[in-house]
């Protein structure tokens, strides 16, 4: 490319070229003194060259001094890695101070502002791989920390810090596990009340925990089986407050919701504590009058106080008298409210259970879903509730659910019977499985006729072969020896007394009456015809040369003589008469054959050698959790020409029902003073033992 701008001529001579010159050096310090002016206005004096502006702060911008801790997320992920890289080599300083950091108060200057938290919780998300059990305080201040208060930014990221810590570190599972199922229970408020926080409610705290819970529980295959038995370990002790047990057992039952495989374990473990508590209170109970334990049971707050009085009024008492007469009189009080708080501790944790109950069955949309949830509620029923002695409320769970379909009740029919002749069982499990049969039949409202007549012909057929292989043997009535048949004769008794109009024969004349709500009870003189068997069925038993009758519960016995004795089936007095001169204690055997030896298998007069009255569904007296069983239960009903209260109690009762103007606690009066005109042989078999 040429171009046409003019160049000088290369010179010939180079020696005429002039040096470079050096550049000079800028002053720096000295100023003008107009430019100083312009900075700091006139001034009287010169000023000297070396002095530097006067800085100036304006005093509405905020001055905050910046705490060590709260840094860049860089410089706070630094920090934690080389806090832990040091602290493997032996140096702890820095451990130490994260460790602080996390274990700060809530009111404590360093407690950690909500950027700072989530920062330091990411610093160790990324290093949890290094975490190992050598960290572990500081795994655990950061534990024990209190991350439920804050905002939900800062809850998320702590939940996946935890699931990355028990991925990374399997050996924290455990630990991360049985601090949250701490939470399960009645936790304080204080909890969500963080300073400079919004305020988190109890209900928050508890979807966190659950939402943890059911994170982790995807993530390690182990976090089920171990949640498990952490779960039995923190389940509150029977003296915990109602509150605390409300609330882990309501957050138990949340678990089920998305760990299904815990469901039999948690369901059981609800169950048995359940019947800890129920039994618990019904030995409170027992030496207490019928009185004041029907006000304990019917929620009667007034008997808190009632053995509270004021000694101080007796001006004949001696002081210390006095002072002694005080202290028993609160102990008394005492008890008073502890047996008061158990009861409605039972109550509500029953409720809890019919609601959880109720909604399972009626979201079953099939009756095979139906029957397997009652197959698995049967069998925590033969693990839990069979075999503990007198549990008085939790088997009302079965009594309830068990008769929601004919087909539920022929379940738990078989599954009763297979329980009381299963010989692989013990014999103290087997009466009780006979009990509870009798009991259902004879109280279920809903168990239609065919069930009674044909659980009374499957019992029949047991004691017929019992019969045949122990009367040849049999020297006189044992309870150690025959205990099995002697619990079906007072079941088969037990269903006689409360079903007796169920193994009837039908006829034309009585269909009629049933059809139109009517009954015979007027006719002294009507025949009454069984169902083939039934007669004879009652009479080999009841004759038999192993003497039932001397052998089951007295009351029971009284009461079959009397309606079998006015309905013309069979006539025993004279069997009784007999057997008051049969002394068992001389046809009693050793302890030998393994039923347990108590103080009433001792006793001299042979009481302790007769089965109990007990009866596993006696009338339910919780207040709040008996609603569930309006319409289930069959009370005790009079014999026609026999009782007469019977005669007036259906009118005196339709007469209750429409007075609007008397008050719930007139009906319970008035329920009461029918009751205590029966027979006193009704009265004790329909009365809770």
């Amino acid at each position: 490319m040429v171009s046409i701008r003019a160049t000088a001529p290369p010179s010939d001579n180079l020696s005429h070229t002039d040096p470079p010159k050096l550049l000079s050096r800028r002053p720096t310090l000295v100023r003008k003194r107009d430019d100083t002016d312009l900075a700091l206005g006139a001034s009287s004096g010169p000023e000297s060259p070396g002095k530097r502006a006067r800085v100036t702060f304006d005093n509405h911008v905020e001055v905050r001094t910046v705490a060590p801790w709260e840094e860049l997320p860089e410089i706070i992920q630094e920090e934690v890695r080389r806090a832990i890289d040091l602290y493997h080599m032996g140096d702890d300083t820095g451990y130490n101070k994260i460790q602080d950091v996390f274990a700060a108060r809530s009111d404590a200057e360093e407690f950690l502002s909500e950027t700072t938290f989530i920062n330091y919780v990411l610093a160790l998300l990324s290093y949890a791989s290094q975490l190992d059990r050598s960290c572990s305080s500081l795994v655990h201040a950061v534990l024990n920390t209190n991350w439920l208060g804050r905002d939900e930014n800062a809850a998320t990221v702590y939940i996946r810090f935890l699931g990355s810590l028990v991925v990374a570190q399997g050996c924290y599972l455990m630990d991360v596990l049985r601090k949250l199922v701490e939470y399960l229970g009645h936790t304080p408020l204080s909890v969500g009340r963080l300073p400079d926080h919004s305020v988190v409610f109890r209900h928050q705290i508890y979807s966190r925990i659950h939402t943890t819970l059911a994170y982790l529980v995807r993530l390690a295959p182990l976090a089920s089986t171990i949640l498990s038995n952490i779960l039995v370990d923190k389940f509150p002790h029977s003296s915990d407050s109602k509150r605390n047990h409300v609330s882990y057992v309501n957050n138990l039952l949340r678990i089920i919701d998305y760990a299904p495989e815990l469901q039999a374990d948690i369901l059981a473990l609800i169950l048995d504590r359940i019947v800890k508590i129920d039994v618990e209170v019904q030995i409170d109970l027992e030496d207490l009058p019928e009185e004041l334990t029907k006000s304990f049971l019917g929620g009667n707050s007034k008997v808190r106080n009632s053995k509270i009085t004021d000694p101080a009024g007796e001006s004949d008492t001696d002081s210390s008298d006095s002072d002694s007469d005080i202290d028993i009189v609160n102990i008394e009080a005492e008890r008073a409210r502890e047996i008061t708080s158990n009861v409605q501790k039972l109550d509500l944790l029953i409720d809890i259970l019919f609601s959880h109950y109720d909604v399972t069955f009626a979201s079953s949309s099939s009756i095979e879903d139906r029957i397997d949830r009652l197959q698995s509620l049967a069998l925590h029923f033969a693990n839990i509730i069979l075999p503990t002695y007198r549990s008085r409320h939790t088997q009302f769970l079965l009594f309830h659910f068990a008769q929601t379909s004919e087909v539920l009740i022929d379940g738990f029919v078989g599954a009763c019977t297979h329980l009381a002749f299963e010989k692989g069982r013990s014999t103290v499990q087997r009466q009780s499985a006979a009990a509870y049969l009798a009991s259902f039949v004879s109280r279920g409202a809903h168990v239609p006729a065919h069930i009674v007549r044909d659980v009374f012909d499957i019992i029949g057929n047991e004691l017929y072969m019992l019969r045949q292989a122990n009367e040849p043997t049999c020297r006189g009535p044992d309870l150690r020896r025959y205990g099995v048949y002697y619990s079906l004769v007072q079941a088969l008794l037990y269903i006689f007394c409360f079903r007796w109009r169920d193994l009837e024969a039908s006829s034309p004349i009585l269909d009629s009456n049933l059809e139109y709500g009517l009954t015979a009870m007027d006719d002294t003189t009507q025949q009454h015809n069984f169902v083939s068997g039934i007669k004879e069925t009652l009479s080999a038993n009841v004759f038999s040369r192993l003497n039932p009758l001397k052998v089951c519960s007295p009351v029971i016995v009284q009461e079959f003589a009397r309606i079998t004795n006015h309905l013309g089936i069979i006539y025993v007095y004279h069997l009784l008469e007999t057997n008051k001169r049969v002394h068992l204690p001389n046809y009693g055997t050793s302890m030998s054959s393994g039923a347990r030896e108590t103080a009433l298998t001792n006793k001299k007069d042979g009481t302790g050698m007769q089965l109990d009255e007990y009866f596993p569904f006696d009338p339910y007296q919780l207040p709040k959790s008996k609603r569930w069983l309006a319409g289930d239960y069959r009370e005790w009903k009079g014999i026609p020409g026999l009782d007469k209260v019977d005669d007036s109690s259906s009118d005196s009762e339709e007469s209750e029902s429409g007075d609007s103007e008397s008050d719930s606690d007139d009906d319970d009066d008035d329920v009461e003073e029918e009751e205590d005109e029966d027979d006193e042989g009704v009265d004790k078999i329909s009365v809770s033992s």
